[in-house]
């Protein structure tokens, strides 16, 4: 009788940037930085687009949703990361680690989910303007807006089923900050190809549907655009979805290049690949949602002047 060397988890061992502990201060501030920067800027535009009366709008409303979820995305991971840095023993436990791994996932898929919706929406209002009113009425968008979280939670739920029903052994050791499916699932002392295959199948629901809705509405909004005959009327439609389009590509783009990158075949460059493996693991769930609001800060008028007007009407109070 085969006997597997397996064991109740109780909590996993994030081994993070242990090995180079004269970098843990430096990240320390760097990421504290980026998360107040996030919790700056996207609080602001949901205040904005709650405020001001001018941005009451399906695009607004989805704006206001993604800077919600971008706050839920980071705190949903970033403090841990930060208490990580200033703990000698960096261990979650399997319930705080499935919590994390719920909290990424459904963010992660909701935001995927929200962008389609939001490209649907500038499809609409390029390609069908006289249409818009009706079509995205407010008894449109926000079902919409919801069916995005309801969506993300769905999907979290698919891939957190996978893992926490496995058996694990080892040492349990993560070797990065935060809890990531596959590391988990590498430490199971089971045949892991079936929840491997139920993962994928799943992300290319909820993640790959997303983009492909996507691509396909920006050909349609491109071809509206190219067929307008004034230069000024082109830029001006192109530039009612320029913020988008550009939110859309950083997001899928770090994507594609976090888990898209090769592997190097050198071994004796192993430990560097490992340590910028880490750090890229690290900052790219930052990146996007530090950039977003200023994203559609810079490139959007009507965000601009209600900013200016919320910071007047402050210092009138004042």
């Amino acid at each position: 009788m085969e006997v597997s060397n397996q064991s109740t988890v109780t909590e996993f061992v994030l081994l993070g940037l242990s090995a180079h502990p004269t970098l843990e201060k430096t990240f320390f501030v760097l990421i504290l930085l980026m998360y107040l920067v996030i919790l700056l800027g996207n609080g602001v535009l949901i205040l904005v687009t709650i405020v001001d009366s001018h941005l009451h709008t399906p695009m607004y409303f989805f704006l206001g949703n993604l800077s919600f979820l971008d706050i839920c995305y980071t705190t949903s991971s970033v403090p841990l990361v930060l208490d990580g840095f200033l703990t000698p023993r960096k261990t979650i436990s399997f319930s705080g680690c499935a919590v994390q791994m719920f909290l990424s996932f459904a963010m992660g898929a909701t935001e995927c989910v929200l962008l389609g919706m939001m490209a649907f929406d500038r499809y609409v209002a390029i390609c069908n303007p006289l249409r818009y009113p009706v079509v995205m009425s407010k008894a449109a968008y926000v079902p919409m807006a919801i069916s995005s979280w309801v969506a993300g939670g769905a999907n979290s739920m698919v891939q957190i089923s996978l893992a926490v029903q496995l058996p694990f052994c080892g040492d349990n050791v993560i070797n990065h900050f935060i809890c990531e499916i596959l590391a988990v699932l590498k430490l199971a002392c089971a045949d892991i190809s079936i929840n491997i295959i139920s993962m994928g199948v799943a992300n290319v629901i909820f993640l790959g549907v997303p983009v492909l809705f996507i691509f396909v509405s920006y050909i349609f909004i491109l071809s509206t655009i190219l067929r307008i005959p004034s230069a000024e009327g082109r830029k001006k439609a192109f530039s009612t979805c320029s913020a988008h389009l550009t939110v859309v590509i950083i997001f899928y783009g770090t994507i594609l290049f976090m888990y898209g990158k090769p592997k190097s075949k050198d071994p004796l460059g192993a430990d560097k690949q490992d340590l910028a493996d880490k750090l890229i693991s690290l900052f790219y769930g930052l990146l996007t949602p530090m950039l977003n609001p200023i994203i559609y800060s810079l490139r959007n008028k009507d965000v601009k002047t209600a900013v200016r007007d919320l910071a007047s009407h402050r210092c009138l109070t004042q």
